[in-house]
């Protein structure tokens, strides 16, 4: 089964892969100049559903070697992934995958996108893992036994006020025109000078609101593939995460607010159509 794996992803251009097996499970050694080969060399890029939304070789061959590991450790899981869809097993386990969030900064030379896996469990995300090879940054988090980046236990920040906290949001690919959308509410945030930033990849995003960089990030439309490793990844480092009105988060409806808990509700307040 090694053999196979580093076989495959070796065809697809990382000459250097390693694949471990550790009981049950199995793990994929990349030195970090395999992952960036891509990235600054030349590669196609194509869109899909609008002009902006993009999908380049690199995404195809980063889910192909993921799927290669997976598919050859457990046969039987079911997968959703991004580019290809869903892969339908009669399975409890479901793997996640966006094999690069964040597509857009990679294909224009922006370091700022990762590799997102999250596993669910009978419906319930029980691991979440990220990687931006370009920070060196892997985020992990596993359901009861909290968040780490690089190994070291990571937490939400603390700040209890709206006003002062330092928030991350993202944009559609195709305008909503609705009421207390994207625009609407960043006009309200940005006219008391409250910062928000936009990185333009999710998993970061949560991520860095785990980790306390930010003390909050909402967005309106995302994808399973875009929260499923984040969103646990803020909650098993104490913050909060629901959807746009308050209600527990699932991956698969299109709004999150996720924040360090303490700003919450003010936060949720303004999304919902309330002031500062």
């Amino acid at each position: 089964m090694v053999e196979k794996a580093e076989e495959y992803l070796k065809e697809g251009g990382l000459s250097e892969v390693r694949v471990r097996c550790q009981g049950s499970t199995a793990r994929i050694e990349i030195p970090q100049d395999e992952l960036k080969h891509f990235f600054n060399g030349s590669f196609s890029i194509h869109s899909k559903g609008s002009l902006n939304d993009l999908v380049t070789e690199a995404d195809h061959a980063s889910e192909k070697a993921i799927f290669s590991v997976i598919q050859e450790a457990f046969p039987s899981h079911f997968i959703l992934s991004e580019e290809t869809g869903e892969i339908k097993q009669d399975s409890k386990i479901k793997w996640i995958i966006d094999p690069i969030d964040g597509t857009i900064n990679f294909a224009n030379g922006i370091p700022i996108c990762c590799v997102s896996i999250g596993v669910e469990e009978e419906g319930k995300m029980i691991l979440g893992a990220v990687y931006n090879p370009f920070m060196n940054e892997l985020f992990f988090a596993e359901r009861g036994k909290g968040a780490t980046l690089n190994g070291n236990k990571i937490v939400v920040s603390d700040k209890d006020n709206l006003l002062s906290s330092c928030l991350v949001t993202g944009f559609p690919y195709q305008y909503l025109d609705t009421a207390n959308g994207p625009l609407q509410i960043f006009d309200k945030l940005i006219r008391k000078a409250i910062p928000v930033r936009r990185l333009g990849s999710a998993a970061i995003d949560l991520c860095w609101t785990a980790a306390g960089r930010f003390d909050g990030f909402y967005e309106h439309k995302l994808q399973a593939w875009d929260s499923a490793a984040g969103f646990l990844m803020v909650e098993e480092a104490g913050g909060k995460v629901t959807d746009l009105k308050g209600n527990p988060y699932s991956p698969y409806q299109p709004g999150i607010i996720a924040t360090n808990g303490k700003i919450h509700a003010s936060l949720l307040n303004v999304i919902e159509g309330g002031n500062l």
